[in-house]
């Protein structure tokens, strides 16, 4: 008998009530893969546009289509603990089978929910930072700072001795204010704000309006780069460097180990059973979250550790969403 997990699924472009959770089969790792029994998974905004049909330009799904990229969890054949990525979407799930090549060692200090969602928001923060070009001494303003990965763009940003305008809410500017950042409420007088300082870069982690404003504020095309609004930024020639410029083994091991040893906070701010996906993508898409969003996967029955074999029942464990 073929043993099956629970892995998050959807089968057309909509919305949260696409999602559903399905039985599907336990993968058999071959050569140079890895089987990994999944302890945490990223939740990302992406996904939800993903999901509906948003970027289907950019990014289609085939369906039926699975959800997530970064994870962390335990390798099956040897019970090492790891954190790394999957191009398939498939994160979302008891287990994910990717290539060795795209996991790395976890660190025993980083917890399992920091280190599941440590990829995306990491590698799209770092690539983020490096597309304007910043240097010791500038000043930077990055839009949605104190999400997931905003939140980390600012301490990359501030360890490289970069002045941060960091625009958020200001239930989250005592947090920012706190990792050296200068907080800054969006509104209605953001723009005042912002042209008492001379801005050298801008980082856009929320949408097309911060693109004009960086415009409006005499920032070069250049130095402006955006995770989010792709046509506008190639109407004015922005960059748009994210998760997938950022990937890279050494990047994550970097990360992680940055975390682990307390130099970079990533924050999780609530939880949810894998059965409430669709309440946790409703928290993630109303974009007012402070920190991360991952799945935290309770422990798994365990499954032969030779290579190949068919996989023992993984049972009914439950998941959680932590936001």
């Amino acid at each position: 008998m073929t043993a099956t997990m629970r892995a998050v699924r959807f089968d057309r472009y909509g919305g949260r009530e696409v999602l559903y959770l399905a039985d599907v089969a336990v993968p058999c790792a071959g050569p140079g893969q890895v089987l990994v029994k999944v302890k945490a998974a990223g939740i990302n905004p992406g996904e939800a546009a993903i999901r509906s049909g948003a970027l289907a330009e950019r990014f289609p799904a085939t369906f039926p289509s699975g959800q997530g990229s970064d994870f962390a969890g335990v390798v099956a054949d040897t019970g090492a603990e790891v954190l790394g990525w999957t191009w398939d979407r498939a994160s979302h799930a008891e287990y994910v089978l990717v290539p060795e090549t795209q996991v790395v060692p976890k660190p025993a200090a980083l917890g399992w929910e920091a280190a599941g969602s440590l990829y995306v928001a990491g590698a799209t923060a770092l690539a983020a930072t490096k597309a304007v070009g910043v240097s010791g001494g500038e000043v930077v303003a990055v839009s949605a700072a104190a999400g997931g990965v905003g939140s980390i763009a600012v301490q990359l940003l501030r360890r490289s001795g970069v002045t941060v305008l960091a625009i958020a809410s200001k239930t989250n500017h005592a947090w920012l204010a706190g990792k050296g950042a200068i907080p800054i409420a969006y509104g209605s007088g953001l723009r005042r704000e912002l042209e008492a300082f001379r801005i050298d870069a801008f980082i856009d982690l929320h949408g097309p309006a911060y693109l004009d404003l960086a415009v409006q504020l005499g920032i070069p095309p250049s130095r402006i780069n955006t995770i989010i609004s792709f046509d506008e930024a190639a109407e004015i020639g922005a960059r748009t460097d994210g998760s997938v410029a950022g990937t890279s083994r050494e990047v994550l091991a970097h990360l992680a180990d940055l975390a682990a040893s307390g130099r970079l906070e990533l924050p999780i701010a609530a939880t949810f059973p894998l059965a409430d996906v669709r309440r946790a993508f409703e928290l993630v898409e109303a974009r007012h979250t402070h920190g991360k969003v991952s799945a935290s996967c309770a422990e798994a029955t365990s499954i032969p550790s030779t290579a190949g074999a068919r996989a023992a029942s993984t049972g009914g464990k439950e998941f959680a969403f932590t936001a």
